[in-house]
């Protein structure tokens, strides 16, 4: 089981490093599926994985010099990450306090995730044409913090430590292509899981989980950094936007399967 869970982080933070969407997208799904452990635990296993991921991508690419991270929207928008970050993680805490049911808190993640990615899905899809949609250019402090905050309450209150919608929002509201939004992308997630990371563990939910699945998790997520930057910069976005559709079409059926199977099992 141990080699399994390296794997899974192993592999999600790599595709979330090449495309931007944090690798929690695909191991929350994953992990759900499989029913071995509680949707919350999962969540902040999830948290931590795409946590060391992130952090070690940023740091990387800001020592090396190579960052397309533009610190004038990201920024605004990673504060707004926090504040998004900490709601998302209260928020999904009183939903299993209220419902007394994991299972319940699982159809509201995956319900949201399949719509969210569906859109996503379509957004894309529509914008590879010829036809492409036409973007905006926000530069506001305000808005750059509202939309933040948009991102990081999803990411976190869906326990995926980011997302595919992070990459169609930047393109929508910032005019990003694929590369340059994966890496602003990545930087707001990071900033939204320490503050969901930080209030877990001060709710003492570390408590709760094998800390070799997390530690293990941990080692997959900076291994998976390391690989996602390596590929992401032989590559060029052309090929991140077919890998990304794809990622797509994966998460939607996976987590179709998880909605299924927590609504019969409420």
């Amino acid at each position: 089981m141990i080699i399994f869970f390296l794997i899974v982080s192993l592999l999600a933070s790599s595709i979330g490093a090449i495309c931007g969407i944090g690798g929690g997208v695909i191991i929350k799904p994953v992990l759900d599926s499989l029913n071995i452990m509680e949707v919350s635990k999962i969540s902040f296993l999830s948290s931590c994985t795409v946590l060391s991921m992130s952090l070690y991508t940023f740091i990387v690419s800001k020592i090396k010099g190579d960052s397309l991270v533009n610190g004038k929207i990201a920024t605004p928008l990673a504060l707004g990450g926090v504040l998004g970050g900490i709601l998302g993680k209260m928020s999904f805490s009183y939903v299993i306090i209220f419902f007394q049911s994991e299972n319940i808190a699982g159809v509201f993640q995956s319900s949201i995730l399949v719509l969210l990615t569906i859109f996503t899905f379509i957004f894309t899809v529509k914008n590879m044409g010829d036809k492409k949609i036409k973007s905006l250019h926000i530069q506001n402090i305000f808005l750059c913090i509202i939309i933040g905050l948009i991102l990081g309450f999803l990411s976190s209150f869906l326990g995926i430590g980011g997302g595919p919608f992070n990459i169609a929002f930047l393109y929508f509201f910032f005019s990003m292509d694929s590369k340059a939004a994966a890496q602003n992308s990545l930087y707001i997630i990071l900033f939204s899981q320490i503050a969901s990371v930080f209030i877990s563990v001060s709710n003492n939910e570390v408590s709760k989980v094998n800390l070799r699945f997390l530690i293990v998790m941990i080692i997959g997520g900076i291994l998976g950094g390391v690989l996602g930057r390596f590929i992401n910069k032989k590559i060029d976005s052309n090929i991140v936007n077919k890998l990304f559709i794809i990622i797509l079409i994966i998460i939607i059926l996976i987590t179709s399967y998880n909605l299924y199977h927590f609504s019969i099992n409420i």
